[in-house]
């Protein structure tokens, strides 16, 4: 026998030795006694188990009566404060009601007395007649506003709404029935087009046929593209003296990091176009463009300055164009410099050309220097007295002389020749307005009618001044009567001439250009700072009139005219 038989004869023996002797358990009954006491060990301990988690159970259970007793005492806690709160406002609200009451009791009293006040007043008229006129006087300086005055409406915030001078159609406001649309003007240049597929509802529907027709409509977006040129010289030494030296690089390569002229361009333009403040200009750039273009603060305040170096023979000829205009309208305007007020003179003419000039105060003073100082055509005014003596022609501004006929027709209600007045500028300014638009021809006959009018309207004014004279306090109407009457040709000449402007409005509408960059600023800190914002606007606003592309053009001046090299 070998040994792996042996070995194999011995696990069998050991095998069937282990075997009889769990048979002898079995048939003894000691293997159904251990069993048995292994499984009443097991079941003791699961009873112990389910007893501890009965008693977790029940403990918790206790909890949550007691967290639920909790809340309700405190839920019953807030709803009785909230209840005493109510009950505080709602007696608080009847106080005030009573007070409202007494107070209103109080104000009848006091109109009641007013009212007594005034009837007595009204008795000693006659004896109080020099004090009433002075009072009048008052309230004439409290009362003027945007329409009586040359006061602008911004200086009254709660002002009624101004109207347009239209008359109400009646119609519901957009588009009437029958009016042919006017679209959005299309993109010329296309990107990308993008075809939308039909849903699937259109394709499985039998009654729907494809026709040649397309629907379109765009969508426009805009990137802001920096590029960054680095410039590059090899650099050469000198063996016998040691000196370095390079290529020479463009005069707009001065500084180590230098922006182009389009860069300028932008920040200039919201500076001093659009009146954002230098931190604002400095932190949109700088986000717009992911802090690739980070100016100082510095740079972009002496963009004004530079700007208006670079345009000095621009508004020489600007200067020379409004000189030889036939028509030039001019204006002052004021502001803050350094703490005082300072004074800009405006001349422009109806083809565009804009210039705005830095003074010291206004007058004489002011306009020298101006296009005006030497003008020989046509002027138009708001009748400042050193403007209307330059040219060889005045135009006084129907839009003035109409609010001193209403701020007349307030006070001197006595008198017709102002309200009549006031319907014969309205009407002869639309007249002259529609022969120049081509909607209705000029007739000499219409012509001679209304200056025929203008004088008998005249003729009664001074029918009324001399049947009652104007008062001490309030001579205003009585002066405007006066100056029309002894310089008629100032207010008419829009009738005898259709190219003449009859009001001033286009040198008033320049102005709030730089009062609107004033207000902005509150306050310039120099005079050359005003002359440097001046000359700059006087380009801008110019460009602007000539339809020009104004960053394109503003870009070139920085530039030199000449663009960055690339």
């Amino acid at each position: 026998m070998n040994k792996r038989a042996y070995f194999d004869k011995t696990q069998q023996e050991y095998e069937l030795k282990n075997l009889r002797k769990k048979v002898k358990e079995y048939e003894t009954g000691e293997k159904y006694v251990k069993m048995k006491k292994e499984s009443l060990k097991t079941f003791c301990a699961q009873e112990r188990e389910i007893n501890r988690l009965k008693k977790e159970l029940g403990k918790a259970h206790a909890e949550n009566v007691s967290m639920r007793k909790c809340w309700s005492e405190v839920f019953d806690d807030m709803e009785s404060e909230h209840k005493k709160e109510l009950e505080k406002m709602q007696t608080e609200i009847r106080n005030h009601e009573k007070k409202n009451i007494e107070m209103a009791r109080q104000r009848d009293a006091a109109l009641d007395k007013v009212r007594d006040t005034k009837k007595e007043l009204y008795k000693v008229k006659c004896e109080l007649y020099e004090a009433n006129q002075k009072i009048e006087a008052l309230n004439i300086r409290i009362n003027k506003n945007y329409k009586n005055s040359s006061k602008p409406s911004s200086q009254e915030p709660n002002h009624p709404k101004i109207p347009n001078g239209r008359e109400k159609s009646g119609k519901n406001p957009g588009g009437q029935s029958g009016h042919k649309h006017h679209p959005r003007k299309k993109p010329e240049k296309i990107t990308k087009e993008i075809h939308i597929a039909p849903t699937e509802e259109m394709r499985n529907n039998p009654d729907l046929r494809r026709t040649k027709n397309t629907k379109e409509k765009y969508l426009i977006k805009c990137y802001l593209t920096v590029e960054v040129l680095k410039y590059v010289a090899d650099e050469y030494r000198n063996i016998k003296t040691g000196s370095r030296v390079y290529a020479p690089f463009s005069d707009n390569l001065k500084d180590e990091i230098n922006y182009d002229g389009t860069v300028k361009a932008c920040a200039y333009l919201l500076k001093d176009k659009c009146n954002v403040s230098i931190g604002n200009v400095q932190q949109f750039l700088r986000e717009i463009s992911h802090n690739e273009i980070n100016l100082s603060t510095g740079m972009i305040s002496n963009l004004t300055k530079e700007f208006s170096e670079k345009t000095e023979k621009e508004r020489d000829d600007i200067y020379l164009e409004l000189y030889n205009s036939p028509t030039l309208h001019a204006d002052f305007t004021f502001g803050r410099v350094n703490g005082k007020q300072g004074t800009v003179m405006i001349c422009a003419n109806e083809d565009g050309a804009v210039l705005y000039q830095s003074k010291d105060k206004k007058g004489d003073e002011g306009v020298k220097g101006s296009p005006l100082e030497h003008y020989e055509g046509t002027t138009i005014t708001d009748h400042e007295s050193a403007l209307i003596k330059r040219g060889t022609r005045h135009q006084d501004c129907t839009i003035h002389i109409r609010r001193e006929l209403v701020a007349s027709e307030e006070i001197e209600k006595n008198l017709t020749w102002n309200s009549r007045m006031k319907k014969w500028i309205d009407e002869a300014t639309k007249y002259r307005d529609n022969v120049v638009a081509g909607i209705e021809p000029e007739s000499q006959e219409k012509d001679e009618e209304y200056l025929r009018q203008y004088y008998e309207i005249l003729k009664k004014a001074k029918e009324e001044y001399e049947y009652e004279p104007p008062s001490d306090y309030y001579r205003k109407g009585y002066n405007l009567y006066k100056r029309m009457e002894e310089n008629p040709e100032d207010y008419i000449l829009f009738i005898r001439d259709k190219s003449v402007c009859p009001n001033n409005n286009l040198a008033e509408r320049y102005a709030r250009k730089y009062k609107r960059k004033n207000i902005q600023v509150m306050c310039f800190r120099s005079k050359a700072g005003v002359e440097n914002f001046c000359n700059g606007l006087s380009v801008i606003e110019t460009i602007k009139n000539k339809k020009e592309n104004l960053f394109e053009a503003v870009t070139e001046r920085f530039n030199g005219k000449q663009g960055s090299e690339q």
